[in-house]
């Protein structure tokens, strides 16, 4: 007698996995697989760093304006000098000036992780950050430099961006959803440090904050805002309050800094308080 083959289970039919009625279950995936991860390194509590991914550090950027400026000395010397050549010395000079918040958030990361590190239970406060490149991967940077772990939630997007080499392999994560990827930033944060960034760090800054104000976080979250020179000519929230927007009590709800040790100090104080038993 002849027989069908086989049907795949549903578990291994991949169609269907890909279709639009297995998404409840591939957004399942995207909570019960960082959980298992983060659960089996004992990792209860983040440091979440964000910041654009546009960000070079100071070698990177140095290297940089110095082709650039060369180009435009050239350039000035064979009568050939253009608004094109200007403009990239401009975003050269851009690129090199905000060169020092990727150098701050290594120092930052490195001073935080060295002094997780010596708390007695547990991986305490580890770095997070979006996995990719910029001060994500400066905040990696500075967690391996301090010999912590360190962990990136990457996600995929149309122009590819790929996880930073400084993530702990174990704990790089690559999400398809951004409200997932959200949830896990949110989740297990005790504090969150907003470097210069842009749409995307606007977005997280006041989703962070919005959750807070409507009680839907309820824990402690010390919330940084670093590079008040930066901020300050981005945003004003304090027109917010002025204009009964907000309430004048939630202007408290963050921090401005504007060194890696004023940071630090902060949050070291925050945190001890809060979540380090004595």
């Amino acid at each position: 007698m002849d027989y069908l083959e086989k049907a795949p289970k549903a578990y291994h039919n991949k169609d269907f996995l890909n279709s639009s009625f297995a998404r409840p279950i591939r957004l399942l995936t995207e909570y019960i697989e960082p959980y298992a991860r983060l659960k089996h390194f004992d990792i209860r509590d983040t440091i979440v760093f964000f910041g654009s991914a546009r960000i070079f550090s100071h070698e990177i950027a140095s290297d940089k304006f110095d082709l650039v400026q060369k180009e435009y000395e050239k350039s000035k010397r064979t009568e050939k000098l253009n608004n094109k050549i200007k403009q990239k010395l401009f975003s050269a000079q851009q690129d090199l000036q905000m060169s020092k918040y990727y150098e701050d958030t290594v120092e930052l990361a490195y001073l935080l992780t060295s002094w997780s590190k010596k708390l007695r239970k547990g991986n305490k406060f580890v770095v997070c950050s979006g996995g990719g490149p910029g001060i994500m991967e400066a905040a990696n940077r500075g967690a391996i430099k301090a010999k912590g772990l360190s962990i990136g939630f990457n996600i995929s997007l149309p122009f590819e961006q790929l996880p930073n080499k400084y993530i702990t392999p174990e704990l790089n994560f690559e999400f398809h959803y951004f409200f997932m990827r959200k949830f896990w930033f949110a989740y297990l944060a005790k504090a969150l440090i907003i470097m210069p960034g842009g749409f995307g760090t606007l977005d997280e800054l006041v989703e962070i904050l919005t959750l807070i104000q409507t009680n839907k976080l309820r824990k402690s979250m010390s919330i940084i805002i670093y590079g008040k020179e930066f901020w300050d000519k981005i945003i004003n929230l304090e027109v917010l309050a002025e204009k009964n927007m907000i309430s004048k009590s939630d202007l408290k709800l963050f921090k401005f800094c504007n060194t890696p040790e004023e940071a630090f100090k902060y949050l070291k104080k925050e945190l001890s308080k809060n979540y380090v038993k004595k």
